[in-house]
Parts: structure tokens; C-alpha cells; sequence
């Protein structure tokens, strides 16, 4: 259990006795970087020589840096501890910030929860790929009462369960396959997973941004035999400005592990935004499609579609492992083909020239222009046999592994 004891002292001691008198054996760790005495188990110097800068990094007068550095210490003390069955902690947005990187850190599994005065908002910089459970304290973390009290007990009772009653190990030994989907390529990814589920445990992801993010978590991890990754549309918000870009790093753990790689270019017409008034201006003349009341779609501009491809090649051309990149002709979605709203064969011939004119091909790595749309069933065929191809020859994998 850890936070700040030297302001949220009361509240964390009533959350250890919760959890005591569950039974667990709490150690509480002391994020303050107040220098106040600490009645914690792990003191906060203690956390803090964990820093690369060491104590004097984390305690250096000033808040903010410190609280940065402490969240820095704090994650790396975690990864040392090999008697972690769970983490728990509870603050404001300060105390939030400390504690979710190291949970962040912390394999998917392993119990996390987070009671915070920010978790009805949005959550994504606190959360990211990790699998933190968020429960809003509603009132502030500010004393005992009738309402914290219950919030902080149900908080603890949460996170005894998760870690004394663990899912018992999988009985699943087939290989981790990851898949990137969006609902505009459902079809297609649909139809490869039925393929390949006798064969592999498909573990298809959102592409929303932090989907993306959480399937390269699992491959940084070592939990996936590769990628067949459709819907690389988190590139398109990268590049034009959306909301769903999964960073610039997207594809980049591809180029620190020899992982196979299968890809396509689905959804890579539209950039995403929330409800129609939230579009900033300088998109306003531009072309919508109104997905839902939440989520506005926009079509990406023929300049647009080459900056992707680029972005696109020069990430395949530095991945480690097999490479095979199919493109779909006929259509990169469910509304761009003839007759549906984002049909822009001259933006669609620009993002696949683009792409053909940088990819670096060769016995590894392989362009295949195909003239189907993304979700035909023969589309999804050659996806099947792309994998297929790639995952089959180990030799070709530890050709990639050391060149």
C-alpha cells in the first residue's frame, strides 16, 4: 500500500486496517517528499535511492520535480520486490501521478486499484495499457467519513479478492496471437481469427489508441508470438491531430524485438474525433461521418494519406523480424468503397504509393498489393496466409533476431 502519509496518513492507515483484518499482510510505502518523519514500512528515502539520480534527485526542493522523481523512484522500487501480490493506493491528482506509473509497471494480473479524487474524469494518463481499476473516492481523500469510510472499505474488499482468490493458471497453451480492430474493419478480423483460434489464443485489441498500446505491452512483455495488426488507424490521429493516436512510438517494439509481423492499413482513412461541436476549427470544411453521437469520423486528405504511409514504411523498415504488408485496393474500410461516404480513390492511391515507394522490401520483408477491400473474405485469406508464412520458418526469425 502506498502514498503519502505525511498528508493522507489517516486515510491510508484505515485502508491497511481494512486490509489487515482481511487477513493480508500489508507493507505500506511512503511516497512523501515532504521530508516529515513517516510511520510507514518503507521509508521514502528508502523508495527514493531507487531514482538513477538517487536521494538528492527526488528530494531537491522543489514540488513538482520532486513529485516527478518520487514516481520515477517509486516505479523502479516495485519492479524490485518479488513478494507483491497486489497494489493499492489512495490521493488526489499528486498522489495519483506517484502511484499509477509504478502500477503501470507491474505485469497484467497482478491486482491494482487506485481510490482517487480524479477517476471520473479521464483517466488515460493514470491508466495507459495497464489493467488499473479506478474508483472514484467522491469525496476528497480528506479525513474519515460516512462516505469515505465506505468508498475506501469497498476499495479494500476489492483488492483482497483479486489477490486471494487469483484466476487459477490458464489451461490455454496455444501461442498469443495480437489483433488490432476497428469497427469499420470488423469483418476482416473477424473472419482471420476464425481461422487461426484452432491454432491460436487471439487476443483482438480496440485500436483506439490505448488499444494499440496494449498489445505492444504484451509483445515489450514477451507474451505474444507476433502481430497481425489490420487496423493500424492510430496512425492516422498520430499524424493528422485525433484522438485516438496511440504516440509516436506506435510499431516501435516491433524494432526491439524480432516479434513476425503482419499488417495492413485498415481504417487508415479517417481520424477521429469526439461529438461534432468538440472538431477543433481548422478541420470544419473538411469531410464527416457522424459514427455515433460521441465520435466523429474525418477523412484524411490525399497529403494527408502520404505523410502516413511514410510514417508506416519507415516503422516497418526497422522492424527485427518478418515483415509482410498487405494492401487492400479495393478499400480500407466499411465506408470507403463506392457508394459510402469516405470513397476517395485518389487519397486511398496515395497512402499505397507512399508506402510503396519507401518500404524497404526484401526475402523479409514483403509488400503485397492485393485487389480486394479490407473486408472481403479473400482479404482476410491472405492475411491468414501471410502469418502463416512468417510464423512458419524459425530460421527466418533468427536471421531477423541478428542482423
Amino acid at each position: 500500500m502506498a502514498g503519502t502519509f505525511d498528508t493522507k496518513g489517516r486515510e491510508l492507515a484505515y485502508l491497511r486496517q481494512c486490509l489487515e483484518k482481511l487477513g493480508l499482510r500489508v507493507v505500506t510505502v511512503d511516497l512523501s517528499t515532504s521530508g516529515k518523519p513517516s510511520p510507514a514500512s518503507v521509508h521514502p528515502r528508502e523508495v527514493a535511492r531507487h531514482h538513477p539520480g538517487g536521494e538528492s534527485a527526488v528530494f531537491s526542493g522543489d514540488r513538482g520535480t520532486a513529485v516527478t522523481a518520487m514516481a520515477q523512484a517509486f516505479e523502479r522500487y516495485v519492479l524490485t520486490r518479488r513478494d507483491l501480490g497486489g497494489l493499492i493506493s489512495a490521493g488526489g491528482s499528486g498522489g495519483t501521478a506517484l502511484a499509477t506509473p509504478a502500477m503501470r509497471a507491474l505485469p497484467i494480473g497482478v491486482p491494482k486499484m487506485m481510490v482517487s479524487t480524479v477517476a471520473s474524469g479521464d483517466v488515460r494518463p493514470y491508466v495507459g495499457p495497464s489493467d488499473i481499476c479506478m474508483m472514484y473516492s467522491v469525496t476528497d481523500v480528506q479525513g474519515i467519513n460516512r462516505i469515505s469510510e465506505k468508498v475506501l472499505a469497498n476499495a479494500a474488499h476489492a483488492l483482497a479478492g483479486m489477490v486471494t482468490h487469483p484466476l487459477p493458471e490458464s489451461a490455454v497453451r496455444k501461442p498469443a496471437l495480437g489483433l488490432t480492430m476497428f469497427g469499420v474493419t470488423t469483418p476482416c478480423v473477424q473472419a482471420v481469427t476464425k481461422q487461426l483460434g484452432d491454432d491460436y489464443d487471439c487476443l483482438v485489441f480496440h485500436a483506439t489508441g490505448t488499444g494499440g498500446q496494449s498489445m505492444e505491452k504484451l509483445a515489450d512483455s514477451g507474451l505474444l508470438a507476433g502481430a497481425i495488426d489490420v487496423s493500424t488507424t492510430e496512425i492516422a490521429d498520430q499524424i493528422v491531430g485525433g484522438i485516438m493516436s496511440a504516440g509516436p512510438t506506435r510499431l516501435d517494439v516491433f524494432a526491439r524485438h524480432a516479434v513476425p509481423w503482419v499488417g495492413s492499413v485498415g481504417a487508415l482513412d479517417m481520424v477521429n474525433f469526439g461529438a461534432r461541436d468538440t472538431v477543433p476549427e481548422r478541420f470544419r470544411q473538411r469531410r464527416f461521418y457522424q459514427h455515433n453521437a460521441s465520435v466523429t469520423l474525418m477523412r484524411t486528405t490525399p497529403d494527408e494519406c502520404r505523410a502516413i504511409g511514410e510514417f508506416l514504411a519507415a516503422k516497418c523498415n526497422a522492424m527485427r523480424g518478418p515483415v509482410r504488408l498487405l494492401i487492400p485496393e479495393g478499400g480500407v474500410s466499411a465506408i470507403d468503397k463506392p457508394g459510402q461516404p469516405f470513397h476517395d480513390p485518389e487519397a486511398d492511391r496515395a497512402l499505397f504509393d507512399a508506402i510503396a515507394q519507401n518500404l524497404r522490401t526484401g526475402t523479409h520483408k514483403k509488400l503485397v498489393r492485393l485487389p480486394h477491400h479490407i473486408n472481403d473474405e479473400a482479404f482476410a485469406d491472405a492475411l491468414v496466409a501471410a502469418w502463416r508464412e512468417v510464423s512458419a520458418h524459425p530460421q527466418e526469425r533468427a536471421h531477423a533476431t541478428h542482423r
